[in-house]
């Protein structure tokens, strides 16, 4: 799996864009392994339970995938890499999709309507 990893050569170029750690707390996963978490499940479509243990627990590289999404660290570091490394080869700029089949909706949300059964309505016959 290494050649799917950022490259140092990636890494020092990105990693200005995450915040110092805290003085104080819990110690913070390391945030290239947290990122190359993040990338294997975006490349694979993946559920995140099922990412591989290497890269730390599902729940914290979800909880910072979604953190660096809202606050638009995620998008600064593709723009980065892809920009920077795209010409090399070492950065694949394609596009990414997330596969939303597994979603489940209700059934109202297709215009079908709720199916509602009335209470204490006489039955017209």
């Amino acid at each position: 799996m290494a050649r799917l990893l950022l490259t140092d050569e990636q890494w020092e170029a990105i990693k200005e864009m995450f915040p110092a750690e805290a003085a104080t707390g819990r110690p913070p996963r390391d945030r290239r392994v947290v990122l190359d978490g993040i990338f294997w499940v975006l490349r694979t479509g993946a559920p995140w339970r099922d990412l591989p243990e290497e890269f730390g627990p599902w729940q914290t590289v979800w909880r910072l995938f979604d953190c660096w999404n809202g606050d638009g660290t995620l998008d600064g570091v593709v723009r980065l890499l892809r920009n920077e490394f795209a010409e090399s080869g070492d950065f694949d700029g394609q596009l990414w999709c997330m596969d939303g089949t597994i979603v489940r909706a209700a059934r109202c949300a297709a215009g079908g309507g709720k199916k509602a059964i009335r209470r204490n309505q006489p039955i017209m016959r």
